[in-house]
């Protein structure tokens, strides 16, 4: 069971279907060739996939790529992932578009023999996801570090040896490529959980604090995560959140947040920078956003969602923190947006110089 969403990205199903923000979702692909680039031990945010399921329009192909080293249809299977195929994706997904994400359940009774009215019993009695903190079941249970730097050919990941500056990641269902595009900048990366006190996060001495990507409603969420932010705030530390992240640093600043009817999920969505005019393509996966009407005068709206106009960023006037919807790590996506990693390690050395 869970919220039936559609995808429009044409690449990255396997870092997708690994996405934390997609747990309690059942994600509709749709690209029709599903399954070409086959699957790989690298390609993956998580180390279990978070989404509760997929459907596809075509059987999945044989992998067609020279790094796959599996078929997708295994690589489902060993962890447990339900999928079906053969669906009208066009026209579900419209539906998605005009009527809202319904719930869905996914079955596959061996005998072929389907109770109908107790599924559909079972789909409109599952809650939805307004209202439920998911951060909880995919936020790491205890603190680690990380120096792994993002994939490049020929050499694959990289190890971050000479860092600069300290950052504690709350991992709120953080993606992997997350903390490898900090590494990449310059950072000494400590992953906390999702549940964790300022206190355990202030004791790192963080030269900034990154608010991760995550699935759920940010308000139940909000409920433990805005007062730490809150304190982390008040102590003058340098803060960037994504997604997730960015909710709750709006809650935390005292606006509120309101589910979107079909929400933004895929690789080729736009945003606008109101600072400069200019448009990048977004990855983006998110069912919520920040009620930009209800934002406090010291913060600034920074980009807006060139497709329905709600918001895509903030930044404070009075305070280092800003924070966008999208996802700048890129995993699937566009390198559009990893400009903002380096746009955090700068003001991290501003605030150390001051």
């Amino acid at each position: 069971m869970g919220e039936v969403c559609f995808n429009t990205g044409m690449t990255g199903y396997q870092e997708t279907l690994t996405d934390p923000s997609y747990a309690g979702q059942i994600i509709t692909f749709t690209f029709p060739h599903i399954g070409i680039v086959g699957a790989n031990p690298e390609d993956i945010e998580a180390i279990t996939p978070a989404a509760r399921g997929l459907v596809v329009k075509q059987d999945l192909t044989e992998p067609a790529n020279w790094r796959a080293t599996r078929h997708l249809d295994d690589w489902l299977k060993s962890h447990g992932v339900p999928g079906i195929a053969g669906i009208d994706t066009r026209a579900l997904t419209i539906r998605i578009r005009d009527g809202g994400a319904p719930n869905g359940v996914l079955c596959f009774p061996a005998d072929g023999r389907f109770d109908l009215a107790a599924l559909q019993a079972q789909a409109a009695g599952w809650p939805g996801l307004e209202g439920m903190d998911l951060a909880k079941e995919v936020s790491c249970r205890q603190s680690y570090g990380w120096d792994e730097t993002e994939w490049a050919w020929p050499d694959g990941f990289g190890r971050q040896a000479a860092p600069k500056h300290k950052v504690v990641a709350v991992d709120y269902g953080a993606k992997r490529n997350i903390l490898r595009c900090l590494a990449a900048a310059g950072c000494d990366v400590t992953v906390v959980p999702a549940t964790a006190t300022a206190e355990e996060i202030l004791r790192h001495k963080p030269d900034g604090v990154f608010l991760s990507n995550g699935p759920g409603d940010p308000a139940a969420t909000g409920e433990y995560a805005v007062p730490v932010i809150r304190e982390v705030l008040e102590q003058r530390v340098p803060v960037f959140g994504i997604c997730l992240g960015h909710q709750l640093l709006g809650l935390a600043l005292g606006a509120s947040t309101y589910k979107l009817d079909r929400g933004h999920r895929g690789a080729n969505q736009p945003v606008k920078d109101l600072a400069t005019g200019k448009v990048e393509i977004t990855s983006q996966n998110h069912g919520f956003a920040v009620d930009e009407k209800t934002l406090p005068a010291s913060v600034q709206v920074t980009h807006v969602s060139l497709f329905d106009g709600s918001n895509e960023g903030l930044a404070c006037t009075d305070r280092p923190a800003f924070s966008v919807q999208y996802h700048p790590e890129a995993s699937p996506g566009p390198t559009d947006s990893h400009h903002l990693f380096h746009r955090f390690v700068a003001m991290i050395e501003k605030e150390k110089a001051a």
